[in-house]
């Protein structure tokens, strides 16, 4: 792939896992206190810097001893430089009034940027979006491939995913579902942090082409309904045979709000119009008798 200074440009999910051999240096560095104004995200941060009340913290603290890890940037052609680690120090340094923060300039490939960002990211936040997992997954396993040579005769993408489980604690075959996840249209991707669609029928989404899945958002808000897995595998299936049409993805998504409905009778709501000693069997008895009745009714009117 070519590759553009300061460029986070990704492989498609099918070429992650391929060789290439490209090969980078690590050059010296220093630690600067830096213009905010000078600092810029990376082209592609898979990280979300959210302005809540953790942050808060941070800016308090910030404001009060100021920044005591520095961040990390590379230089870039316009004279100006990528925060590839320490973009939340860098809003917290913004809300708390600083016009600087220490940075360690770094020179550095597109690789070695995308490995040490995610590195840190996955190290030091709690609780990731699946979202960010998914990408942050994604670009360490492209930067580790673009790396990689064949070793044993073994496909370096095989080793990177080896590699990425230990240093995660995810098994591999998790690490593969969650970069499935890249390939949602965002709408997809947002309802599955915001746990609205469970990974395992997002997934299996994943393999709908985004006009299919642009398609299925629009029956989702209609049905106001959310696929079950079987109902994501369905999908899936009739996609990769090339029958999925918007007729079928509306009838599928149909069954779903048909499913959601459920009418709760509780035990102490019923006993009021029964007698004290009847079991629930007989009451059970007694309300499909009258339903039945009902529906007779009905079907003459």
């Amino acid at each position: 792939m070519a590759k553009t200074k300061g460029s986070l440009a990704l492989a498609s999910y099918d070429d992650i896992f391929h060789i290439s051999d490209t090969v980078t240096e690590a050059n010296a560095e220093r630690v600067v206190e830096m213009p905010l104004g000078k600092l810029y995200p990376p082209e592609f941060h898979p990280f979300q810097v959210r302005n809540d009340e953790a942050m808060k913290k941070t800016a308090e603290s910030v404001k009060k001893y100021g920044v005591l890890v520095p961040g990390l940037a590379r230089p870039r052609a316009d004279g100006n430089y990528e925060l590839v680690a320490g973009n939340r120090r860098k809003l917290a340094s913004e809300l708390a009034g600083k016009e600087t923060m220490p940075v360690i300039v770094r020179e550095m490939d597109d690789d070695e940027a995308v490995i040490f960002m995610v590195d840190t990211n996955l190290e030091q936040r709690e609780s990731l979006l699946p979202s960010e997992k998914a990408w942050a997954y994604r670009m360490k396993l492209e930067a580790l491939k673009h790396r990689g040579i064949v070793v044993d005769g073994i496909d370096i993408g095989t080793l990177s995913v080896t590699v990425v489980s230990k240093q995660s604690g995810e098994s591999k075959s998790q690490i593969y579902r969650l970069i499935r996840l890249t390939e949602l249209v965002p709408g997809l991707i947002d309802l599955v942090d915001a746990k609205k669609i469970a990974l395992n029928p997002a997934v299996e989404l994943s393999y709908l082409s985004r006009k299919e899945q642009s398609s299925l958002m629009d029956a989702m808000a209609k049905y106001e309904a959310t696929p079950s897995l079987p109902q994501a595998q369905r999908l899936k299936k009739h996609s990769q045979s090339g029958e999925l049409t918007l007729e079928m993805i509306d009838s599928i998504l149909a069954e779903e709000k048909k499913e959601s409905v459920k009418v709760t009778l509780t035990g102490s709501r019923l006993k009021q119009y029964f007698p004290q000693d009847y079991t629930p069997k007989q009451m059970e008895k007694v309300i499909v008798g009258l339903l039945e009745s009902w529906h007779k009714r009905q079907a003459v009117s």
